[in-house]
């Protein structure tokens, strides 16, 4: 099989222009194809038949022409599943977590792709198969499952699922002793909370826009017309979430957006009465709650607690006026989630984008940290479903260690591993090397970068690398293991994570240096990883392939239109890119809730001038671009399937070189590709095979350090 040193010739396929122009803020937006956005896509999320023809035929013919610039890559593909499935324990089994006298756990069976979920008395004992999600997928070309909570009684599950992608999700109750699937609720976001009596449920219906804004109580054995509506959001720009707290003592009602939040809570005993307020919503302020003893215990950035910090308050006088520091606010300590046990309160933290988890017992304030001596690594706690207990569960993991899960005795001190991720082909950390460098920011902040390579890397500058980046929202880039990532490492490529403001890697103020009028530094700081890399020798100008999905997507979108000489690759996957004129659009999904994180361009002259200024398909030019794939999903509601359409569109029609562009349209999934754990495989195999041939075609291509197709047997075996 030979390796490509160039691209397939393919002609491409050119989406007609129909302009359309309107004017805002004195500024005249022209779009030639504004007419990829179906008029009905509310009804094409629930039903993809629906879909008008000429998009459909739009879409279509690109995925015939992705497929073409793809085919050389045919049998890489195949090798690489093959290759990552290796990794895979197919028959694998979730530590079991115990809940009264049962354990509850998930397992695969050999080649399946969905979970069973199982139970055994607790100790060991005959297990039971509660559900079969294979089963539950057969006729679904998607399936995912979603919450699936057993009821306080042990005698009925229910689950949510979702079959087509658009992530409108079907709850439906399940009697466990018989086996029948019992009530059905339509059109919820799959997340539920049993009432204490297992009489019923609390959910969140979805509306036709696809927002998440009404709570209801379900009571089984009746019908979806009489749930009763426990409260309801007018307010288009906020989510809702439900929770409980550990003891179970209260239901959660979560209400914000990226940046305000306020909770209401319900008595599961008695549901019906008006869910009370603890606080009342304050732009800016956020907060989130626990239960001990008589008080709540909140997680808060009140008061210019940045990096927050922890609180107290007697359950009947919560308002913030009440509100007792308990672990005060320290900046450059970023406290991400708590959990109260009946005798500890347990918290993780990050500092300078290294995680640790607190202990602190109740009784005199004694605290102690679970942490790790590598460079980088992921760490988290799992609270479980029991209050009274002194056990905790954690993981960890590296860019070198596969997951380990502990049970850490909380009074003693002690761990005890109750299970490592296993690697049937094999894998030996040794051959490995995970370190952090710093990149420096053209404003003088130092951006952290993640790499994994191969034991005894020449630093020549023409190692190819895949760095990857997200950078929104808040969201921490976690620096564990992944096992398919391998298979770039082991031909030779440098794996980097970019750390870059957007995300709370280093602390609150991270996250708000990367979002709105500051939205630049995101861009920037990747674009600085990239230079740290080929600085130090990690890799060289063009030998680096770019990877980001969603708002990583719209971080993709930007660096190829400000620095495409960088790159011999981007990977673009349900990227965020036509960015301007989803946040004009106050009838999409997100939008409302999302003009904090982004800015409002419908009300600010300002806010539309600045991501008018940094919007992918506004500021494509007349210039050469790397190779591109670009992925979508037609059922998505997150980033709808229109903007990578109408972004590569535009590129095609505008780019004076480089390329190729493939442009693929999941038909039969949303935001997260294909359902299936092993089925997903293809579409990893799908980003490293381009990652390969993007190398591989680059000037330089067949000179490089990446090993060719013709070698693509699974390294691991070769170690062996």
């Amino acid at each position: 099989m030979p390796w490509i040193t160039h691209w397939p010739r393919a002609r491409a396929p050119r989406a007609p222009l129909r302009p359309s122009e309107r004017t805002l803020h004195a500024t005249v937006l022209n779009d030639d194809y504004a007419w990829l956005k179906a008029d009905n896509w509310q009804e094409v999320l629930k039903n993809p038949d629906a879909l008008p023809e000429d998009i459909r035929a739009c879409l279509e013919a690109e995925n015939r022409h992705a497929h073409r610039i793809l085919k050389p890559g045919a049998a890489l593909m195949a090798h690489l599943v093959k290759e990552m499935r290796g990794r895979i324990a197919e028959a694998d089994s979730d530590v079991p977590v115990p809940d009264g006298p049962f354990e509850y756990y998930r397992r695969y069976r050999k080649g399946g792709n969905h979970p069973l979920l199982c139970r055994r008395p607790r100790g060991g004992g005959a297990e039971s198969i509660l559900l079969d999600g294979d089963r539950l997928a057969r006729g679904h070309a998607f399936f995912s499952l979603k919450d699936m909570e057993h009821s306080p009684d042990h005698r009925r599950l229910a689950r949510g699922a979702d079959t087509n992608g658009s992530e409108f999700c079907t709850i439906t109750v399940r009697d466990l002793a018989t086996g029948a699937d019992l009530d059905t609720v339509p059109e919820t976001t799959g997340r539920l909370v049993w009432l204490t009596d297992s009489s019923g449920f609390l959910y969140v219906r979805l509306d036709d826009e696809h927002r998440d804004n009404r709570v209801f109580l379900h009571r089984l054995g009746t019908p979806v017309a009489d749930d009763v509506l426990l409260h309801e959001e007018t307010e288009p720009g906020t989510f809702i979430t439900l929770g409980a707290t550990q003891d179970r003592a209260f239901i959660t009602i979560g209400i914000g957006d990226h940046e305000t939040s306020e909770v209401r809570i319900v008595d599961p005993a008695r549901p019906e009465q008006p869910p009370r307020l603890i606080e009342a919503r304050q732009t800016g302020v956020q907060y989130d709650l626990d239960h001990h003893d008589g008080r709540f215990i909140l997680l808060t950035n009140a008061d210019g607690a940045t990096d927050f910090k922890i609180v107290t308050v007697p359950v009947e006088t919560p308002e913030r006026t009440h509100w007792a520091d308990l672990v005060p606010h320290e900046a450059g300590r970023l406290i991400t989630s708590l959990a109260c046990f009946s005798g500890h309160l347990v918290w993780e933290e990050r500092r300078d984008a290294v995680p640790a988890v607190i202990i602190r017992r109740w009784a005199d304030g004694g605290e102690h940290a679970i942490a790790f001596d590598e460079a980088t690594y992921a760490l988290s706690f799992d609270p479980g479903d029991e209050y009274d207990t002194t056990t905790l569960r954690f993981t960890y993991s590296s860019l070198t260690t596969p997951q380990e899960t502990f049970a850490y005795d909380m009074a003693g001190r002690s761990r005890t591993l109750l299970k490592r991720r296993a690697i049937p082909s094999g894998h030996n950390p040794a051959d490995y090397v995970c370190r952090r460098i710093e990149a420096p920011a053209a404003d003088g902040a130092s951006v952290p970068v993640s790499l994994l390579y191969k034991k005894g890397l020449a630093r020549s500058g023409r190692t190819p690398c895949l760095l990857y980046g997200y950078g929104a929202y808040g969201i921490t880039m976690s620096a564990g293991f992944r096992s398919n990532i391998l298979s770039l490492v082991d031909r030779g490529f440098v794996f980097a994570i970019a750390h870059i403001r957007g995300g709370m890697d280093k602390g609150y103020g991270w996250y708000e240096a990367g979002k709105r009028a500051r939205k630049l530094n995101t861009f920037t700081d990747f674009i600085a990883a990239a230079e740290v890399l080929i600085a130090h020798g990690y890799t060289g100008k063009g030998r680096i392939v770019a990877h980001g999905g969603s708002a990583g997507g719209l971080l993709m979108g930007a660096v190829a239109n400000m620095r495409p000489d960088l790159f011999a690759g981007i990977i673009a996957q349900v990227p965020f890119v036509d960015t301007l004129n989803t946040m004009l659009d106050k009838d999409l999904p997100l939008t409302p809730p999302e003009w904090p994180e982004w800015g409002n361009p419908i009300e600010s002259a300002e806010d539309f001038a600045t991501i008018r200024a940094y919007s992918p398909y506004d500021n494509v030019t007349a210039q050469a671009y790397p190779a591109m794939l670009v992925e979508g999903g037609l059922t998505d509601p997150r980033v709808t399937y229109w903007e990578p359409a109408k972004w590569v569109a535009k590129l095609r029609a505008t780019m004076t070189g480089g390329g190729p562009i493939a442009f693929l349209t999941n038909m039969e999934a949303g935001h997260g590709g294909i359902s299936g754990r092993l089925r997903r495989l293809k579409d990893d195999a799908r980003v490293y095979a381009f990652a390969l041939m993007a190398i591989a075609a680059a000037p330089t291509g067949s000179t490089g350090r990446v090993r060719p197709a013709a070698a693509v047997r699974p390294a691991s075996r070769r170690r062996r």
